[in-house]
């Protein structure tokens, strides 16, 4: 299974939405909540270069945020990057 690392915060409704998607795709991921630790949050914006949330790492490899993560389920690509074509 790949490693998948989400930052998020506690209301955000599409951090709530990338997670039920890989939760439906049956894959687990770590969860890092940025609002409780500033640390994290600056850990987030460097591996990103960027300071919304969701931000989602597949293989260490930067997806974006919930918007990119939908699109490349849309358009099929998801599975593989989950390993789950394999």
């Amino acid at each position: 299974m790949p490693n998948i690392i989400v930052y998020s915060t506690a209301y955000c409704p599409y951090c709530v939405r990338a997670k039920q998607l890989f939760e439906r795709k049956g894959v687990e991921y770590q969860e890092f909540m940025v609002d409780s630790d500033p640390k994290l949050m600056q850990e987030m914006i460097e591996r990103s270069q960027r300071r919304t949330v969701p931000q989602i790492f597949i293989n260490d490899q930067s997806i974006g945020g919930y918007d990119e993560l939908a699109h490349l389920d849309i358009q099929g690509k998801l599975d593989s990057l989950l390993e789950l074509n394999m």
